[in-house]
């Protein structure tokens, strides 16, 4: 399975991060160690919603797709 995953900051109000991972719960983990720089500044993270993919390619289309314009606002109004 691949996942689509929305992270939100806890302490740091309108922090969002949208990524693509293999393995949730090991990379949630990672966010919240610091282990990643995009988002070491703004932990801790919580998961707002995942999706899983059994085709990773739709899985990486999709997550493009939430990283874009039209993305962003989808997200907003159904996620955040």
């Amino acid at each position: 399975m691949r996942y689509v995953y929305l992270l939100e900051s806890i302490d740091h109000t309108g922090q969002h991060y949208i990524c693509l991972s293999d393995d949730l719960r090991t990379r949630l983990a990672a966010h919240n160690a610091g282990q990643s720089r995009h988002t070491s500044k703004f932990k801790p993270w919580r998961l707002v919603t995942y999706l899983a993919f059994s085709n990773p390619e739709k899985a990486r289309a999709f997550g493009q797709y939430l990283k874009s314009g039209s993305g962003h606002a989808f997200a907003r109004k159904r996620f955040w």
